[in-house]
């Protein structure tokens, strides 16, 4: 099943020389029946799309608690087996029992350089915006209209160089 781990610049420079990469509280996002359940008309594509966005706005979070300095939104996506679901915590989160390994990644998602002060603004509301307050879901719904770039696994070596 295909899953998405939000990350931040650093937590990614950190878990490529291991080659493995673990979810913080082990949650990662991927098309559950929770997700299914609320978008029925959805295909996967579309789907898969959702759950994407749901773990670029828990990288806002991961970015609000590094504070900085790399202000940008990270998610990897990767194939993986054993998950189980955590409807608790949101529509298209589950569990990932360990870490995941190199081989199983198939991208890696991350804002443009040109994204991060509308990110470093939204790390700084997404708490405010899930509690209701608009003007905080203003800041994080700017972030959200940026789409993240693709990038294979075999370029996030020089990405990371790039972004040094």
């Amino acid at each position: 099943m295909r899953v998405y781990l939000p990350l931040t610049v650093s937590r990614l420079r950190a878990a490529v020389p291991t080659a493995q990469f673990g979810a913080a509280g082990e949650v990662v996002f991927a098309v559950t029946d929770g997700l299914r359940a609320e978008y029925p008309g959805a295909d996967d594509d579309e789907l898969e799309y959702l759950a994407m966005a749901d773990a670029a706005r828990a990288s806002l979070r991961l970015l609000a608690a590094e504070d900085g300095p790399d202000w940008l939104r990270v998610v990897l996506a990767a194939d993986v087996e054993g998950l189980t679901p955590a409807s608790d915590l949101d529509r298209a989160a589950a569990r990932l029992g360990g870490t995941i390994p190199w081989k199983r990644v198939a991208s890696v998602h991350i804002d443009g350089a040109d994204a991060a002060a509308v990110v470093q603004e939204a790390a700084g509301a997404v708490d405010a915006a899930d509690l209701g307050d608009i003007d905080a879901e203003y800041a994080v719904g700017s972030a959200e209209d940026l789409d993240l770039a693709w990038y294979g696994p075999g370029e996030v070596r020089f990405l990371l160089e790039d972004l040094s």
